[in-house]
């Protein structure tokens, strides 16, 4: 196989990601509000060793070097998120001038450096307020975020030009509410679907007033995804796969798209008890809100999964398909499967036919430290973002309208439950001193965006 070079499309956007919790600190700096995560990671047994992210990566006031480290990295953009509390210390009502400021000066630097802001408004971190109010599955909080929205798209919207309404509802409605392995720690199956219908009713809401204070922008949503497949073909495995897939993406997918909530998903989880009363929670008009039209979806990857159950719905033992090696498996435990990428493109591409399709979270966790030179040489991660790369160039060659790319993340950070014990950043973090070092996967990327391709054989 001859070596050569794979240019991605001329206008294509290279960019990394972070999240406010997990980077920014300040937690209770100028007049911030508490968020559900700031209660969450008190409680004892929530997180790894009791860690918060009370002063993570000190973003908050090492913001301006941080930008420094994105142009130097040449990034084309910044996905980065919005504490809502910073901005509304109690949800809804009086603004905090100062949180607004921190985000509007952040805005104009990251411009200046000429760096595309792409801004989330909701990425996790929700004001304990609203939740001792009943939180996501209440209507009120929905209402709440279209306060928010129009607050922060009135005082942002003549820079900001890409905006993203929630990162990944079905974690917020499945891990926060009903499993309770993430804030707010609920254990309650009946919270997840009107959870999940009121971060996708102020989704809803929440996009037309964005387009009214943000000429000419463009504004959608994220959804996780993984490569799910049955471990055989029976009918056990066949059935458990179909339910999980409409669990976590299609009940989240389809009524964006336009066809409300999926048949099969409604009956299994009424089955199941998530629904004691039915779909009580939907108002009139409410289907036809959260279908109102993107511009784009964005798609947060990270691995495969196979599921295996038996006929009593129990999980037995599964014989791993892959060597149990950090080639193969990041330390987060999961699978590194770049053809689920490629896979997982497609099927939305051509289910669902979005205007536009970005990644707008890919990468994996390794602790590669730096050596005494100061190099931290985490070859695993950067062969991880290389395949993942040639699978999405694989995807676009098959016509999915893919339009950028965003690592996650920019530096490593506060890894919710699992604190700070994994490591996702391209820039390695000492959170003892805040000193940032440059990985060998940064350097690599750099040169990927400069060239705006890959270089060798595939």
């Amino acid at each position: 196989m001859t070596e050569k070079f794979h240019p991605f499309p001329k206008d294509f956007t290279w960019g990394a990601a972070t999240a406010s919790y997990q980077i920014e600190g300040g937690w209770d700096a100028d007049g911030k509000g508490l968020s559900t995560w700031d209660v969450f990671s008190r409680k004892p047994g929530a997180t790894f060793n009791g860690e918060t992210g009370d002063i993570a990566c000190d973003h908050y006031h090492r913001w301006r070097d941080d930008i420094k480290i994105m142009q130097q990295l040449g990034l084309k953009a910044y996905r980065f998120s919005v504490g809502w509390p910073r901005i509304l210390p109690a949800g809804r009502g009086k603004v905090n001038e100062v949180g607004l400021q921190f985000y509007d000066e952040l805005v104009d630097a990251l411009l200046e450096a000429g760096i595309e802001p792409f801004l989330t408004l909701d990425h996790w971190d929700l004001p304990q307020t609203l939740e001792a109010a009943g939180g996501w599955p209440q209507r009120s909080t929905a209402e709440a975020f279209v306060e928010y929205a129009d607050v922060l798209s009135r005082s942002l919207g003549d820079r900001v030009k890409y905006w993203i309404t929630h990162n990944e509802p079905a974690v917020v409605a499945l891990m926060g509410y009903s499993m309770g392995i993430h804030a707010p720690g609920a254990r309650d199956h009946g919270l997840f679907a009107p959870a999940a219908h009121h971060l996708l009713l102020s989704h809803g809401w929440a996009v037309p007033v964005i387009r009214r204070n943000s000429p000419g922008a463009e504004v959608g949503i994220v959804l996780n995804i993984n490569w799910v497949v049955p471990a055989s073909n029976s009918a056990a495995d066949l059935a458990a796969t179909r339910i999980g897939d409409g669990e976590w993406f299609r009940f989240f997918a389809d009524p964006v798209y336009g066809r409300g909530y999926p048949t099969d998903a409604v009956e299994h989880l009424t089955k199941s008890g998530f629904l004691p009363n039915g779909l009580d929670f939907i108002h009139p008009g409410d289907m036809e809100s959260i279908a109102v039209p993107t511009d784009f979806i964005g798609l947060n990857y990270y691995q495969r999964v196979i599921v295996r159950t038996d006929e009593q719905g129990n999980d037995p033992p599964l014989i791993e398909r892959q060597p149990q090696t950090p080639e193969f498996w990041t330390e987060m435990g999961w699978e590194n499967y770049p053809p689920g990428l490629t896979a997982c493109l497609g099927r939305v591409a051509f289910d669902y036919q979005p205007r536009k399709i970005y990644i707008t979270e890919n990468g994996a966790s390794y602790s590669t430290p730096p050596d005494e030179s100061g190099r931290v040489a985490d070859v695993h991660r950067l062969n991880y973002l290389r395949s993942h790369f040639i699978a999405a160039q694989k995807a676009i060659e098959a016509g999915v309208p893919l339009a950028g790319y965003f690592v996650w993340s920019l530096m490593d950070n506060f890894e919710w439950s699992r604190g700070y014990s994994q490591r996702f950043g391209i820039v390695y973090v000492d959170y003892q001193t805040q000193k940032r070092y440059l990985k060998d996967s940064a350097l690599w990327y750099k040169d990927v965006i400069e060239k705006n391709g890959l270089d060798g054989a595939w």
